[in-house]
């Protein structure tokens, strides 16, 4: 784009001519960048859903075994 407005203003028009190398220099750099930054989105997302469920699956097993020690703990003090 910035290629394409010092053409302007050196030709002091805005014909197709003058500008169409500038846009296609940007559609390139556009469509480089989605190219790289799709795939990373994707892995993100893949990787932060895999730790959420780790995450969650630590959280269960924490309340099971708080749950396990808690009931032993009374059955324990139950027997005294």
């Amino acid at each position: 784009i910035i290629t394409s407005f010092q053409a302007i203003g050196t030709q002091g028009s805005a014909s197709l001519a003058v500008v169409a190398p500038g846009i296609s220099e940007a559609l390139v750099a556009t469509a480089a960048g989605l190219l790289a930054a799709i795939p990373a989105v994707i892995g993100y997302n893949y990787f932060v859903g895999k730790v959420r469920h780790w995450a969650t699956e630590m959280d269960n097993f924490a309340l099971e075994l708080a749950n396990l020690t808690e009931r032993r703990l009374v059955r324990t003090s139950k027997s005294f």
